[in-house]
């Protein structure tokens, strides 16, 4: 984990990230956080390693989402190198789709 981030401020973020309980919550809460830009920056890269992982090409990527390379280059690098952040996102999402249509 980066040292830098892990600060006393960002956890209380992430606390307060924590007592959200669905999305009208999430887009009240980073309405007010966040400015539309970084909201947005933010769920672009979310896009862009979703459509990394289901391997799709940088043109395709860049295309769909507007993303640059050198942005999509950075998600791929966190993807491979990273926390496994993303990836742990993807499976708890894809179990929750899982129960959905049993």
């Amino acid at each position: 984990m980066n040292k830098k981030i892990k600060t006393e401020a960002v956890d209380h973020l992430f606390e307060a990230i924590l007592t959200l309980e669905n999305a009208e919550e999430c887009y009240s809460f980073f309405e007010d956080v966040c400015t539309v830009n970084e909201l947005l920056s933010l769920s672009q890269r979310y896009e862009v390693a979703r459509m990394l992982r289901q391997k799709k090409t940088y043109l395709e990527i860049a295309e769909k989402t507007g993303a640059s390379t050198a942005t999509i280059s950075r998600v791929n690098r966190s993807l491979n190198y990273g926390n496994d952040g993303y990836d742990m996102v993807f499976a708890r999402l894809g179990q929750a789709e899982d129960k959905e249509q049993e």
